[in-house]
């Protein structure tokens, strides 16, 4: 007897955002014609929302409709060479929509979360770190401090945001951007952490993110100075455009290396895993092509001895956290799992998102991903349009940096 096949495929957008965070979130919708058998897949690209709900509704559902939703592999494949050029964040983000809505259709099909078609648990939950920022070193310990009886052994400590927020007078005629003073982020991190370790203890697990603003020297020396503070990680030391320099900091420090979450193509990453020049990968599922791409990096990079550590920031659907969450708790190589949190707003749109509970997120037990999607109340918040600001990062003379 036959079984279902892929009726429909629809992209729903919404930003649930307040005040001045704007988060553009894609989500995929595939339906069978198995009356109320869907499943739902995160295509969250931010910076470019209307490009992948093009690329899902105009390209995508036709190729799709009619196919046999629980054969994932093939359909992964067969998307992935359709366009002949291949890989790119918008069609990776389009990809993983569809990827994870037929993991989701297939857990409910199965009666069980995909963790457990993953393999099963390793864990219950998954550890997770919470960014504390601040002005100063000690407004970022205070944060440090209130994560830490929350029950969070694991907190990103930055000081000014990415790069600092250093007054800057740039040349006259400078074009306008988000601007930073590489040398003053430099010398104000190595004093927060100096602060850090005398406040707040060697108990803590602590990590930054350097975002890729420095140049590779810097980033040697960087990396080189922030090892006497023993991090957990160090977070994107540098750009995917210069990963032939992380050799260079493996052998100058001991200092532990995440990188991946601006990789896109299904390549990128091999060069430093087979080098064991990373210690966490940590790439945007769905800028990568959605969960079954990032199951078997994880594979292989458990083979290196390297961690994962999923990238999981604020403009990521609850269905995609949930994505992170299945893999984290499944993988014998988990790490620490990136968490910002869901708003009151966000719980109504996406009922059933991963639960935070003493420094661990848990997946729900329900079928599939085990998050719902509340179409109406979506549709109430729609994607704001316009050009973004941080993205448009500058040094003090002016020049154009890596955001």
């Amino acid at each position: 007897m036959a079984g279902p096949t892929i009726r429909d495929v629809r992209v729903i957008m919404t930003s649930p955002g307040t005040g001045s965070i704007q988060k553009r979130l894609i989500v995929v919708k595939i339906e069978t014609t198995e009356p109320g058998l869907y499943g739902l897949g995160c295509a969250t690209f931010t910076q470019r929302h209307s490009a992948v709900k093009a690329v899902v509704e105009e390209y995508l559902k036709p190729l799709l409709v009619g196919r046999d939703p629980q054969r994932i592999e093939d359909t992964w494949n067969t998307i992935h060479v359709n366009a002949y050029w291949r890989s790119g964040p918008v069609m990776n983000n389009a990809m993983s929509g569809v990827d994870m809505a037929l993991w989701d259709i297939k857990g409910k099909v199965a009666g069980l979360p995909v963790y457990q078609l993953l393999g099963g648990k390793c864990r219950e939950g998954a550890a997770v770190y919470r960014h504390a920022d601040g002005r100063e070193p000690a407004e970022v310990a205070d944060r440090v401090r209130a994560y830490q009886a929350q029950g969070l052994r694991f907190i990103r400590a930055q000081v000014g945001g990415y790069g600092g927020h250093a007054t800057i007078t740039p040349p006259p005629g400078s074009l306008p951007g988000a601007y930073f003073d590489p040398a003053a982020y430099t010398r104000a991190v190595l004093r927060l952490f100096e602060h850090l370790r005398e406040t707040v203890g060697d108990e803590v697990e602590l990590l930054h993110d350097v975002h890729e603003r420095l140049v590779p020297i810097e980033a040697v020396r960087f990396a080189k100075s922030l090892e006497r503070f023993r991090l957990f990680f160090l977070e994107d030391l540098l750009p995917p455009e210069q990963v032939e320099w992380f050799r260079l900091v493996r052998q100058q420090c001991t200092t532990p290396l995440a990188m991946g979450e601006l990789f896109v193509n299904t390549r990128e990453w091999q060069p430093l895993v087979e080098g064991r020049l990373i210690d966490f990968i940590r790439c945007h599922v769905s800028a990568i092509g959605g969960l079954t791409p990032a199951r078997k990096l994880a594979i292989v990079c458990e083979a290196f001895g390297i961690r994962t550590a999923w990238h999981g920031p604020g403009d990521v659907s609850p269905v995609g956290h949930a994505a992170n969450i299945h893999l984290d708790v499944s993988s014998p190589n988990f790490g620490v799992q990136e968490w910002a949190g869901f708003s009151e707003l966000e719980q109504e749109i996406f009922p059933g998102c991963p639960e935070l509970r003493g420094g661990y997120a848990y997946p729900n037990d329900k079928p599939g991903f085990g998050v719902d999607l509340n179409e109406g109340l979506a549709a109430r918040y729609p994607c704001p349009d316009g050009v973004l600001d941080w993205t448009q990062a500058r040094t003090p003379d002016g020049a154009l940096a890596y955001p």
